[in-house]
């Protein structure tokens, strides 16, 4: 893991995206490949005047993000990592999944307020299940990534858990612990499995098992409460669900987390 793809806009969740984004990079002696999006306004109904107010929007939008464009650069120029720098004009899942095909893992955020950009959650949705990159998706009001910390991961034995955990090895080899969750029974590798699977890479993770049977709640808001009560640096996911349309490919697990999680998730499908 060390071609990190940052996207660039100015939204409400950039600061953290880019710190983190920047930790990570640092931590892996990586490469940040920054990939700065202006959007494409869209205007409702075909009224008379509405592609010349299209254009001056659009227009506008080009302006705040060659503003945000010098920021950013700006900054990366003092710190001390290698970074190099693509501009793209459209929909921003597109655009980052084209991006994409030389890197190992896409920064984004869990979600943003309501009204302050773009649906985060829909954008990770389409990157995680048709670029099959993971990604660091971290909560808006994110300070930094602190990769020595301590990891979690939620097991449930599924693919998109095992194939996550295997992209995850780079950055749980930097942590200071890892603990393995399980709620309930394993859909096929056990928690034991997953840990010898961690061991031969070095990594020595300790397992916590959760009934789900017991006081009820959905696996969700257990693993939720698990993060609230150890606050681990991230959490190592997979996303997964049934359904041919993409919001059930991205089951209630994971939505509840892009939500309400208080830490950076790494999430792979």
């Amino acid at each position: 893991m060390k071609n990190v793809l940052l996207l660039v806009h100015d939204d409400s969740g950039q600061e953290a995206r880019l710190q983190c984004a920047l930790d990570l990079t640092r931590a892996l002696s990586g490469h940040l490949f920054c990939m700065d999006v202006v959007q494409v306004p869209v205007l409702v109904g075909a009224e008379f005047g509405a592609a010349q107010a299209q254009a001056m929007l659009l227009e506008d939008t080009r302006e705040t993000e060659a503003a945000n464009e010098r920021k950013i650069k700006a900054r990366l120029t003092v710190e001390d990592i290698a970074w190099n720098w693509r501009n793209g004009v459209g929909d921003m899942a597109p655009l980052l999944i084209e991006a994409s095909n030389l890197v190992d893992v896409l920064v984004l955020n869990t979600a943003l307020p309501s009204g302050s950009g773009p649906d985060m959650r829909w954008i990770i949705s389409s990157v995680v299940t048709e670029s099959g990159k993971p990604v660091l998706a971290v909560p808006p009001a994110t300070k930094k990534l602190d990769v020595t910390g301590e990891a979690l991961v939620a097991w449930n034995g599924s693919p998109p858990v095992a194939e996550t955990l295997r992209a995850a090895v780079p950055l749980l080899s930097l942590a200071a612990g890892v603990k393995i969750l399980q709620i309930g029974e394993a859909e096929g590798e056990t928690a034991e499995e997953a840990a010898a699977y961690l061991s031969r890479h070095g990594i020595h993770a300790r397992i916590e098992r959760q009934d789900a049977s017991v006081d009820g709640g959905s696996d969700g808001e257990r693993l939720l409460a698990y993060c609230r009560s150890i606050e681990p640096a991230y959490c190592v996911m997979g996303a997964y669900g049934h359904g041919r349309i993409r919001e059930s490919l991205f089951g209630g697990v994971t939505r509840l987390l892009l939500r309400d999680s208080p830490v950076p998730l790494f999430i792979g499908r």
